[in-house]
């Protein structure tokens, strides 16, 4: 009788310990908010939901960080979102593979915001050779200057969706990424331009390099660049125009023609069947890269696969004055090219008769185009978006 009293006893204990652990259990609630306004001092927020309202402005001497695995939502109906880097400001988005920062829209409506704009004073060469300009976005800030090493801070897995939008005027945009006379003290690693009604990324002269950049489903260009932006070390870019699309890399320089150029490699161009352009059949916005005023660049490991519309050419020089000073003058070059689907190599547009120089354009079987690893940075709705 004593072993079976002890037996309850012990047995009491425990079932009295387990409800005693239970009860401490606790769930920290996921924080909230709203991220609106000036930011002037350093401001950051843990990993959370929050709400991006108005067009959030990072001034100079302010500083902006978000931990990993946050997601900041826009709103199209409480006005113009966006979040604004300004010159002397800092942006500092940590994200992992497992765990990257996402902006969204509740939407989901392409254009309906801003996107992420940075802007430096980095060197520009832009129309006229000028060295410094306003930005296009609608805010009218001055970018350019002399200081390569320009430093914004640092973005690594980062999805910025649905942004991206023309504006009212027809010559002004927002992008998913818009980067204007960023320098190479910045760090931009592993982003996401998903679903904009723009370019999924831009750069607007500068010295900043990327690598590990995805562009998926952005209405105009996957890629594109102008004002003599020359990042050094670019690597691993992957673009995949489905539904509308124009040209998957559009590289200009302002009509300036320039001594230096940007240097990529590990490019991947992808185009799905009946994807069409924002001009609709008419339009002829449709090759994979386009080079015009004087755009060059060195670009190798390329694949490009989906390009066939009729008319349609993995490579097209759009204007003599790029063809003789840039092609001729060897300051385009694109090497172990692997084209699919049987798309032409290059073209120029309407007479213009291109040749490349000796070793300027090179192709090959072997080419294996950006080499990504997927995770949930480039996992939309459990779909990979490495297609």
């Amino acid at each position: 009788m004593k072993k079976l009293v002890l037996s309850l006893s012990i047995v009491a204990l425990f079932l009295g310990s387990c409800s005693s652990d239970n009860e401490e259990i606790t769930t920290d609630p996921i924080p909230t908010g709203t991220i609106s306004g000036e930011i002037t001092t350093a401001k950051s927020y843990p990993k959370g939901n929050y709400t991006i309202q108005g067009t959030v402005k990072v001034k100079n001497g302010g500083s902006l960080t978000i931990e990993a695995g946050s997601v900041i939502t826009a709103v199209l109906t409480d006005g113009s979102d966006a979040l604004l880097v300004e010159n002397g400001g800092k942006l500092f988005l940590n994200g992992t593979a497992a765990l990257p920062i996402v902006f969204t829209e509740a939407s989901k409506t392409p254009g309906s915001w801003g996107g992420i704009i940075m802007v430096g004073d980095a060197p520009i060469v832009g129309a006229n050779s000028v060295t410094t300009a306003t930005t296009e976005d609608g805010n009218n800030l001055p970018y350019g200057g002399t200081n390569d090493t320009h430093n914004g801070g640092t973005l690594k897995y980062v999805r910025v969706e649905y942004a991206g939008k023309k504006l009212t005027d027809n010559t002004s945009e927002m992008n998913g990424f818009s980067f204007y006379s960023v320098g190479s003290g910045t760090v931009l690693e592993n982003l996401v331009a998903y679903k904009g009604a723009d370019d999924g990324f831009e750069f607007y002269g500068g010295t900043v390099s990327a690598s590990n950049l995805i562009s998926y489903g952005n209405y105009d260009d996957s890629f594109d660049w102008q004002d003599g932006w020359k990042g050094q070390n670019n690597s691993n870019w992957y673009a995949y125009q489905v539904g509308t699309g124009n040209f998957g890399m559009e590289i200009e320089a302002s009509n300036n023609n320039n001594d230096y150029y940007p240097v990529i490699t590990n490019i991947t161009l992808k185009r799905a069947p009946g994807t069409n352009t924002e001009g609709g059949s008419s339009a002829t916005e449709f090759d994979a890269i386009q080079f015009k005023k004087q755009g060059n660049g060195r670009f190798s490991n390329i694949i490009i696969s989906g390009y066939t519309t009729t008319g349609a050419t993995a490579v097209r020089i759009q204007d003599a004055g790029t063809n003789t000073d840039q092609v001729n003058g060897s300051k385009i070059k694109l090497t172990d090219v692997k084209i699919l689907d049987g798309t032409s190599e290059y073209a120029g547009a309407g007479a213009i008769n291109v040749t490349f120089p000796s070793g300027q354009f090179t192709t090959s079987t072997t080419s294996i185009g950006a080499n990504l690893t997927n995770g949930a940075w480039s996992t939309v709705g459990g779909v990979s978006l490495i297609q």
